[in-house]
């Protein structure tokens, strides 16, 4: 059986939710972006119990199969851009049809109506993000963060980092820290 959740976004988010499963005693085969794998079904008490231990550290229940599936592309896009640097490589859209089963056009069109944004915005404030992680890292040059996440040059980047921000790439890393946003809130 399987259960859905919002707003799950990195690694700490699964050992967050293991955590909570394991002080419920609840068995559980796996845990994931977005979804936990039980070995049986649940109650509806045991349920509820876990849906309020999760909405304590900001996730929830997802039960309807339109928003599961709007947040499996999310979890994917999230795995995309900031936790897999090989899946950049390749091309997202074939990346989203492959891993949910649906065609590339039934998924941006249904991520559309749900969101009220495209799954391309969506992906731009994801890269934005993650280059913002980079410049306040402070690691690698805009070049080097440019080629990482597939841009074709620096001045495309530095454009839409600007478009997105408001800021130049340079000037956000005089200011760091302060303008970056949680994923779970893009």
């Amino acid at each position: 059986m399987k259960v859905y959740i919002k707003n799950m976004v990195c690694h700490r988010c699964i050992l967050a939710v293991e955590t909570i499963l394991n002080n419920l005693n609840l068995d559980y085969k796996s845990v994931t972006l977005g979804e936990i794998e039980f070995q049986h079904p649940l109650t509806a008490d045991t349920r509820e119990k876990m849906a309020q231990q999760l909405e304590t550290i900001g996730f929830e229940l997802i039960d309807d199969k339109k928003h599961q599936l709007i947040e499996r592309i999310k979890n994917y896009i999230v795995q995309f851009i900031h936790h897999d640097k090989e899946l950049l490589k390749i091309n997202l859209s074939d990346f989203l049809a492959n891993e949910l089963g649906y065609e590339y056009n039934y998924l941006s069109n249904l991520f559309s109506e749900v969101e009220g944004t495209t799954i391309e915005k969506y992906v731009i404030l994801q890269k934005i993000e993650k280059v913002k992680e980079l410049i306040v890292y402070d690691e690698l040059s805009l070049k080097e963060i440019a080629n990482q996440l597939g841009y074709s040059s620096v001045a495309y980047l530095s454009n839409q980092f600007k478009k997105v921000t408001g800021l130049t790439p340079s000037h956000f890393k005089s200011i760091g820290q302060q303008k970056r946003i949680p994923l779970d809130h893009l």
